[in-house]
């Protein structure tokens, strides 16, 4: 941000895809992140199971927004992006991890060293295409056991960013995070996913 508190545009010329499927995802966990890195100069694409509107939900129950997807998982690759967004929801996170067009996505980010970014159930998606085994990460709590038994170390804070790979891994556990997630994302984009 600038000292006059107006947005830089530090990360123009950066993209960023955003999976999802098209019903169950976690409103602020879809709407924030794609918020801040749009604020921010990043081009934001969703993509979705399929090419039909995306009824996201508050707090798994309660209908939310509805999002106009850009693309669908089976069309998106991971090349012209710079990193990848996985938001929650407890449905959106259960049939992302079981779909083979994610998994191969997400897998796709990690082979490249793109910045891999979940959050909350998101990082089911993790587990299943076994980028969880030997990172540090977080989660929504209910996931712990999933993360450990699958070779990742669980830790308990806002936002965990595992460096110790050829891709970053940035987790965080639930919406009351997504300031410290949306932060660590556009970091990691900002210096090439470096640091964050």
């Amino acid at each position: 941000m600038s000292s006059d508190g107006k947005l830089d545009g530090r990360l123009e010329g950066k993209s960023v895809l955003v999976l999802t499927t098209n019903y169950g995802t976690e409103q602020d966990e879809l709407q924030k992140p794609v918020a801040a890195l749009r604020e921010n100069g990043a081009r934001v694409t969703v993509a979705a199971q399929k090419d039909e509107s995306v009824r996201t939900l508050v707090g798994d129950r309660r209908p939310g927004a509805v999002v106009q997807p850009d693309t669908t998982l089976a069309e998106a690759t991971a090349d012209g992006f710079d990193a990848v967004v996985v938001p929650g929801g407890t449905l959106n996170a259960d049939r992302l991890r079981a779909d083979a067009e994610a998994r191969r996505l997400v897998s796709a980010f990690a082979e490249a060293g793109k910045p891999v970014a979940a959050i909350c159930h998101g990082p089911w998606l993790l587990v299943d295409s076994g980028l969880a085994r030997d990172r540090e990460l977080t989660s929504y709590p209910s996931l712990r056991p999933d993360l450990e038994n699958a070779g990742g170390t669980w830790l308990d804070r806002e936002v965990v960013v595992d460096r110790s790979a050829v891709h970053p891994l940035i987790t965080s556990r639930r919406p009351g995070d997504l300031d410290a997630f949306a932060a660590a994302i556009v970091d990691a984009l900002d210096d090439g996913g470096k640091s964050a």
